[in-house]
């Protein structure tokens, strides 16, 4: 508050602050505010307490007990304990107001300012604050030094002591207080004061909610919060300790800033409960940065790293509750090299410590961390939102980077946290232009806010003031720059400008029996922000009310026959009329902004196809939180950060000639697999996929585990078809070979591996990513579900031990066949960022086990559906065939010149007509092509063109057998275990292990017989009447 006013800041009890006789004779009586009033809205400083009158309750200790005790002293303010911490009593101690007598240990500070406090039980909080007799407004906030300055020997009332400190402070409780002129412009008449002489008191507004995090994006309530913000300060602190200069002059910078458009400010240092004050009546939230020593090793000396533990808890305490907090900072940059001192690991848990102490004293509060590239591989999946600090001068380079931050932030926020040019080097002009697309660029990338660096020139650093750089939006003498009409004019229309030309929009939602789910999906597409829009909805043949709930929206319904999803999808398109065509599934709702995003980065790059996220709505049950954390999910492809192989169904968008193009979706995938097959058809006409983060939406989850395992088998089916239709896209296990990098929540957790971090040479890597490990055979076989073959096969070995002993190792071997996946699934239960509103131990627990169990249970339900679409390991393609495993050798002569790369291309795409798996050779290879009909065997291919002049040709082929290792580890162990049965004249085993050697032989043998065949029929049916054959 302001000298002089009277303010309206609170609810739940009536404060005057006020001249009392009793209250100028007793300095030394402190009371602190109920902790319920701290949560309803008391923002003040410390005040007096009026001897004679009921004191407040002292609020139980923040601290620890074994934190406060080890410490010296505890600043009082923070607490409301005494100087060393002790148990309080189950009412709280009572400060004494008796005259005469001395407050109980109330010796840790030392005032600056005479105030006193009159407290009852309804109406709102008043507070009038004394100014100095030399008029300086500044305010005296014992919460900005970093340490309370203490008194020693305070004596009782009256004493000398006393009085000396109060003419210190240049306190006169004799006289009424100046009044201030100086502030008169910033506060408003209040007509409900005591005595009616129209004091003056701050434009205060409404109480707000907190603001949360709602997948990429920030809200208060159900609006949309863009943080239009700039970073303010560090400047020179004045005689009294104080960072943040006069009241009134901290006053007229908040009202510039909500004049240009600016609603949220960073701080460095913690902030003083009167700028938070001042920032709320200007309608301006606080990002607080809590600072501590990062820039040494925090983490080799314990009492060094509790000790920033503990300043950390306290300073969130000194701003816990306030409606202008937008959040916490715990760290802002810690060096690389601190980081690379220490390690990863260890700084990572050191961060999240921090985030926990600030937690636990501002439940419910943001908190963050501000990183930079230099430390870009730090994981911190418990921050609520991710912040970086970026400065790059090239707008390709900053929309690449911000691409890629979006992919480390997953499902969470992107905010910058320092942007900005200095125009000392660069000119205001260039620094106003820069400012201009960085602020468009974040924005448009789906960035959730960013915070310019910084509000104004002034800048105090180490002691000194940084003279040389000049950042800021306005000058020293906080006179604009161009900076700030170019800021203000680029944030003024979010996410876009209005003047974009947007093409015209078609969603289609598909729907069979969603009557449950499509409500939300409705309510969600109307509530869309877009000029140019329809919406088709296709009744796949419900036999609910689907139809009918959509009549009751502005939107198209068409009812068909059930013809499964993919002929659903087609009819949505041959009624489309929009350039773009979009599709969403009828259990998902999109964010308003979702078509957008979609248009513009159709608008921004030359792609046909666009996908953004699908995001777990919050609160849709337990088993709905623990299948959204475990795989088997919609998940994206990408091949780079804006470039994807494959977007999930449920959030898609085409160019509809595109589409037309190459037929629309294939009817045969009635219920999954469309997507992946619409977007591989695509690719393979060199066609590209974007990918925006931003263009998100809220797809519900299964919520229960008959309803997944159904799911998952389902997706069995649709890899079946898959595999059928793209065999060179599958490997011999008949598993998807992508290209690119899954990303999403759920992915399966490697045991002991972490990626590799480039740091460069000693460390001095600019930009410092974490890679993935590529994982070994053992790795991937794990995560496949055909090792749960692995688990019945050695049970039966162990069976087998009861006729010949050295069979019973098996068991062993069995525990960890079987254990191993256990312990995937329970570290991925472990390492599951759970939901915040999982906050009792129980109810984690719980999630955690249900996350194990689909861990355990989704490789099975796809292995069963696998299984019964005939997608198995002993699969063959083609005829098999019995020939002798020999290479073979024959040759063609041609009279007629031919590129060799021309009669390769011809050979492979005459191959991949008839069904077959065709692999081309690498760059490292030395055979041309591989021919594979089963997982035992397959024939190589190798080309070789004589050349013979005047066009004149022979071309030579040669073709022989490749083994795989499964056939050859198989043959011998089976073998030698037979070899081993006999000797032992374990006459059943022994039988055994021998057919299964023949078998094994006989199959890769036939393998590659049919394999060699086909190859041999392929090389004459491309062989013109003008080529004749060799012997």
């Amino acid at each position: 508050m302001f000298p002089g006013e009277v303010g309206r800041i609170g609810h739940a009890r009536q404060v005057h602050h006020r001249r009392s006789p009793a209250a100028t004779s007793r300095l030394d009586r402190v009371s602190w505010e109920d902790s319920a009033v701290r949560r309803e809205g008391f923002y003040g400083s410390l005040h007096e307490a009026i001897p004679g009158e009921r004191p407040l309750r002292r609020p139980r200790c923040l601290f620890r007990r074994s934190t406060c005790a080890t410490r010296r002293t505890i600043r009082s303010q923070t607490c409301g304990c005494s100087t060393v911490c002790s148990r309080p009593s189950a009412g709280g101690p009572q400060a004494s107001a008796t005259a005469g007598r001395r407050a109980p240990r109330d010796r840790s500070v030392k005032f600056t300012r005479g105030v006193s406090l009159r407290s009852t039980h309804a109406g709102p909080l008043r507070v009038q604050v004394f100014p100095d007799l030399d008029g300086d407004d500044r305010p005296r906030d014992p919460f900005s030094t970093a340490l309370p300055r203490r008194r020693r020997n305070v004596a009782a009332i009256g004493t000398r002591r006393a009085r000396q400190d109060r003419s210190e402070r240049g306190v006169s409780l004799g006289r009424r207080p100046p009044p201030a002129q100086k502030m008169a412009k910033l506060v408003e008449p209040w007509s409900g004061s005591p005595n009616g002489n129209g004091s003056q008191r701050m434009a205060v507004r409404p109480p707000l909610q907190r603001p949360h995090v709602r997948g990429r994006f920030l809200f208060r309530g159900d609006n949309k919060i863009w943080v239009r913000g700039v970073t303010y300060g560090t400047f020179r602190p004045d005689a009294t300790g104080h960072q943040y200069g006069r009241m009134s002059a901290v006053a007229r910078d908040f009202e510039a800033m909500a004049e240009n458009g600016v609603n949220a400010i960073r701080t460095y240092t913690v902030p003083p409960r009167w700028l938070l004050d001042a920032a709320y009546g200007h309608g301006i939230q606080v990002l607080v940065g809590l600072p501590w020593e990062q820039h040494v090793a925090f983490l080799d000396d314990r009492r060094r790293a509790r000790t920033i533990a503990t300043r950390v808890r306290v300073s969130a305490a000194l701003c816990a509750g306030h409606p202008a907090v937008l959040g916490y900072a715990v760290g802002n940059e810690i060096p690389a090299p601190v980081v690379r001192w220490h390690g990863a690991r260890r700084v990572e848990r050191f961060i999240e410590r921090l985030t926990n102490e600030v937690r636990e004293v501002d439940p419910g509060a943001l908190v963050t961390y501000i990183n930079y590239p230099s430390t870009e591989y730090l994981e911190l999946p418990f921050v609520d939102f991710v912040c970086f600090n970026v400065y790059l001068e090239a707008a390709d380079r900053l929309s690449a980077y911000l691409a890629r931050l979006h992919n480390l932030a997953g499902d969470r926020p992107l905010l910058l946290g320092e942007v900005g040019l200095d125009s000392r080097r660069n000119g205001e002009a260039c620094q106003a232009a820069v400012l201009d697309w960085e602020l468009r660029t974040a924005f448009s990338s789906g960035c959730a806010g960013a915070f310019v660096f910084a509000w104004t020139d002034e800048w105090h650093r180490g002691g000194d003031d940084i003279e040389d750089w000049d950042f800021g939006l306005t000058n020293r003498r906080r006179e604009p720059k161009p900076a700030l009409a170019a800021v203000r004019q680029a944030t003024t229309e979010l996410p876009f400008a209005k003047c974009v030309a947007w093409p015209r929009m078609s969603v289609v939602v598909c729907s069979y029996n969603g009557a449950r789910t499509i409500r939300d999906t409705l309510n969600g597409l109307v509530e869309l922000d877009y000029p140019d829009l329809e919406v088709i909805v296709v009744d796949d043949g419900s036999t609910d009310d689907t139809a009918l709930i959509a009549r009751e929206y502005p939107v198209r319904v068409i009812s068909t026959p059930n013809r499964g999803l993919s002929n659903a999808r087609n009819t949505g398109l041959r009624a489309a009329t929009g350039e773009i065509v979009a599709y969403i599934d009828d259990d998902a709702w999109p964010d308003p902004d979702w078509l957008r995003y979609v248009a513009w980065t159709f608008l921004t790059g030359d792609h046909v196809a666009v996908g953004g996220p699908n995001l777990p709505p919050p609160g849709d049950g337990l088993i709905a939180d623990a299948v959204a954390l475990s795989p088997g999910g919609p998940i994206h492809v990408l091949l780079t950060d804006r470039e994807a192989e494959h977007v999930p169904g449920c959030n898609m968008a085409f160019k509809k000639s595109a589409l037309e193009a190459i037929g629309g979706f294939d009817p045969r995938f009635r219920t999954a697999g469309d997507d992946v097959d619409v977007c591989w058809r695509l690719t393979a006409r060199d066609w590209t996929i974007g990918f925006h983060p931003a263009a998100l939406v809220w797809h519900h989850r299964r919520n229960s585990i008959r309803t997944y395992w159904k799911q998952q088998a389902g997706y069995g089916r649709a890899e079946a078809l898959l595999a059928g239709k793209w065999p060179e896209k599958h490997n011999g296990a008949g598993h998807a070979s992508w290209s690119g990098r899954l990303y999403g929540p759920g992915r399966v957790a490697r045991l002991l591996q972490r990626g590799r971090i480039y740091q460069g040479s000693w460390g001095t890597a600019l930009f410092q990513s974490l890679y993935e490990r590529t994982p070994g055979p053992l790795t991937s076989f794990l995560s496949m579900p055909e090792w749960w073959f692995v688990v019945p096969m050695l049970a039966v070995l162990g069976l087998l031990g009861f006729e010949w002993t050295p069979l019973r190792t098996a068991w062993p071997l069995f525990g960890l066949a079987l254990g191993a996946p256990l312990a995937r699934a329970i570290v991925a239960a472990r390492r599951a960022h759970l939901p915040i509103a999982y906050v009792s131990p129980r109810d984690r627990v719980r999630l955690r086990a249900v996350i194990a169990l689909l861990h355990v249970l989704q490789p099975i339900a796809r292995l069963v559906g696998r299984v019964k679409h005939g997608l198995t390991l002993w699969r063959r393609r083609g005829v098999p065939a019995l020939v002798t495993p020999r290479a073979r050798t024959v040759a063609l002569w041609s009279e007629h010149w031919r590129a060799p790369t021309e009669r390769l291309a011809a050979l492979e795409s005459w191959l991949r007509e008839q069904g077959q798996t065709v692999v081309r050779g690498g760059d490292w290879d030395r055979w041309d092509l591989e021919l594979r009909q089963g997982c035992l065997a397959a024939a190589r291919l190798l080309a070789g063109t004589e050349e013979h002049g005047r066009g004149r040709q022979l071309t030579r082929f040669r073709v022989w057998a490749r083994w795989s290792r499964i056939a050859v580890a198989s043959v011998s162990v089976t073998a030698g275990l037979a070899v081993g049965a006999t000797a032992a004249h374990a006459w059943f085993a022994a039988s055994l292990f021998a057919a299964g050697a023949v078998g094994l032989v006989l199959r890769a043998l036939t393998d590659y017989g049919g394999a060699a065949r086909l190859l041999d029929e392929a090389i004459h049916e491309l062989a013109t009447d003008s080529e004749t054959w060799v012997r």
